[in-house]
């Protein structure tokens, strides 16, 4: 079975590492790259899909700014890899699931926001859940 590629784009490499080693426990194989602010987010996107490694999913944080030194927030990002591939599947996975700036990141086109309260092991179900239906 060929990994499935995921792109975490998070300012926090405290979250990130949090993120890789619980899909690491996945049924499936996945690899995991990560960007710490939204420009190398769009750019790791690119770079991963001119080399044949297009991610099956993007993870997207909503607030990229706080801790990183990067200028976009997630809704940006995302708006800037759904230019590259409309066909991008982004979820947004934030502590601000309940406002009108979650909203606005699935009206961009992501395509759900999941709460960064729910249990790691939720999580990496959902996650399955999402790369089993590409």
């Amino acid at each position: 079975m060929d990994k499935k590629v995921v792109l975490v784009v998070d300012d926090e490499e405290t979250m990130q590492d949090l993120i890789r080693r619980n899909l690491s426990k996945c049924s499936m194989p996945i690899a995991v790259y990560s960007a710490l602010t939204g420009e190398e987010g769009v750019e790791r996107y690119r770079e991963l899909t001119e080399k044949g490694r297009k991610p099956d999913l993007v993870i997207m944080d909503l607030n990229l700014t706080q801790w990183g030194s990067g200028d976009i927030d997630g809704v940006e990002t995302t708006k800037r890899i759904l230019e590259l591939d409309p066909d991008a599947e982004i979820y947004g996975y934030t502590a601000w699931f309940a406002t009108a700036w979650a909203k606005k990141l699935k009206d961009v086109g992501a395509k759900d926001v999941i709460e960064r309260t729910v249990l790691p092991s939720e999580f990496r179900k959902m996650v399955e859940d999402i790369l089993k239906n590409k």
